[in-house]
């Protein structure tokens, strides 16, 4: 019997018929990820539905040497929850561990399993009266894990920051199968490290993330949400900073989008209307919030807020949505601009951060040059300017074959965004993480002390390189030249 037929009736033996599969149509769909652009192969697929379980999973796995690549609900953007080809790996599938460990309401704090979908999640949360403040277009599959393993952001960081700033707790399983168990939230403790924020944002790398306590808050008891037109990206600036002066902690998002990405989801989506009767070049969808004991004074705050950008001329014209299904409809315009895109065809898309004043100039700037350098592309940004993160996706000219294009002018055009981020003081990755997308520009581009840094956290407690092999951590540069 080889090694490979001896750890996976191993496995199998441990984890049962439910919980470890070689079978290759059950695993045919979590082999490529969420984008299509990486595929690979996988020993079996492995999905427990305990702590304990994955522990003793991951020990089999250290004692034999397999790499191991945890996977949440393989909706990442950067290829981190993908397989390598040759196949020697095992998908870690955290899909069957999906239970509410504990819910105080009183507390605002819940516990559950990293299976846990975000989705249920905000139902969850909801059914108490509370909220959880984090919620992107993946909703429906992206699971409490995956979201804090890549530091997740979405349309809600603008008041209260990525997927960092709602854990309080977090149990992890380590390299050995050893747990690190710190669920219990404490306001104050200055034991050392600050361990579990170095496991958040770290894409299975350093620990694999099995279950985490959340902060909740009150759920808001009335939104507005605003349509407005603009007539360039520093105006939409300008009306972001009287925003935040004018609505204070009521602001709760601030998308930009230009017109070229309306017009794209209005074909994609048949039933999408524009809400505003006149086009502009730029728009921006702005949502206002209040608590209970606020509600009743957010329409007169709304008001006030938007006459007084109208009267500066911070914006060219607006429409408030009349009732909930069509501040919902604003929404689906702007968390379907992925796919229209994608339904147009190629594109290199990329996360970016810049400062959020030097965001205009970012791509005004930038954009004539790629479209100088890459004659044909068309180079936009849309997202979340209040801070600082737009994605920022360069379409390729009509009739290129996809694959060619991507691995030639595409990778090119990658490497002029990500060289001119830099410049600009920004980062290449704001909300979707490195995974094996960005890992060897990061090598190009990080600051070398801080890489050297992560390359020791990795050797300290992954010494095997069996967590997530191939993603996040670049090589050491005498590493990657052999």
């Amino acid at each position: 019997m080889t090694d490979t037929e001896t750890f996976c009736r191993a496995a199998a033996a441990l984890l049962g018929p439910r919980g470890f599969t070689r079978d290759v149509d059950t695993m045919e769909p979590w082999l490529t990820d969420w984008r299509g652009r990486y595929t690979g192969m996988a020993l079996g697929l492995a999905s427990p539905t305990s702590t304990i379980e994955v522990a003793q999973f991951v020990e089999l796995c250290a004692n034999h040497r397999v790499p191991i690549v945890p996977q949440g609900g393989n909706s990442g953007m950067s290829g981190g929850a993908t397989p390598d080809p040759d196949g020697t790996s095992v998908i870690l599938s955290l899909r069957r561990m999906a239970k509410i460990r504990s819910f105080d309401p009183d507390s605002e704090q819940i516990t559950c399993d990293a299976g846990v979908v975000l989705q249920t999640l905000h139902e969850t949360a909801a059914e108490k009266g509370l909220r959880f403040p984090l919620t992107l277009g993946g909703k429906g599959s992206a699971t409490i894990g995956g979201l804090i393993s890549t530091n997740a952001g979405g349309t809600q960081v603008l008041r209260h920051g990525t997927m960092r700033a709602q854990v309080l707790g977090l149990e992890a399983v380590l390299a050995d199968g050893s747990v690190f168990s710190n669920l219990v939230p404490l306001k104050k403790d200055n034991r050392g490290f600050d361990l579990k924020q170095m496991l958040i944002g770290s894409e299975g790398t350093l620990g694999i993330v099995t279950a985490a306590t959340l902060r909740l808050l009150p759920d808001i008891a009335d939104r507005r949400v605003v349509w407005v037109g603009l007539e360039n990206l520093t105006q939409a600036g300008a009306l972001l900073r009287h925003c935040e002066a004018a609505a204070g902690i009521a602001l709760e998002g601030f998308e930009v989008l230009p017109a070229h990405c309306l017009d794209a989801v209005l074909d994609y989506l048949p039933d999408a209307r524009a809400p505003l009767t006149s086009p502009h070049p730029w728009y921006a969808l702005i949502e206002l919030v209040a608590t209970r004991g606020a509600a009743d004074r957010l329409d007169q705050l709304t008001e006030t807020v938007f006459t007084e950008a109208m009267e500066r001329e911070l914006l060219a014209d607006a429409v408030i949505a009349s009732s909930e299904q069509q501040a919902e409809d604003f929404w689906q315009l702007r968390e379907s601009i992925s796919p229209a895109e994608r339904a147009i065809g190629p594109a290199m898309q990329h996360d970016i951060s810049v400062p959020v004043d030097r965001m205009p100039d970012f791509v005004d700037s930038v954009s004539p040059e790629i479209e100088h350098a890459f004659p044909g592309t068309l180079a936009l940004g849309f997202g979340h300017l209040g801070d600082g993160n737009i994605h920022y996706h360069v379409l390729a000219p009509a009739g290129v074959i996809p694959g060619e294009w991507e691995a030639g002018d595409g990778k090119a055009i990658s490497a002029m965004v990500h060289d001119r981020v830099t410049e600009f003081g920004g980062s290449i990755s704001a909300e979707h993480g490195i995974g094996r997308m960005k890992r060897d520009e990061l090598g190009r581009l990080g600051d070398p002390v801080a890489l050297g840094m992560m390359r020791a956290v990795k050797q300290a407690l992954d010494p095997q390189g069996i967590l997530n092999p191939g993603k996040l951590v670049p090589l050491a540069p005498s590493a990657a030249s052999t």
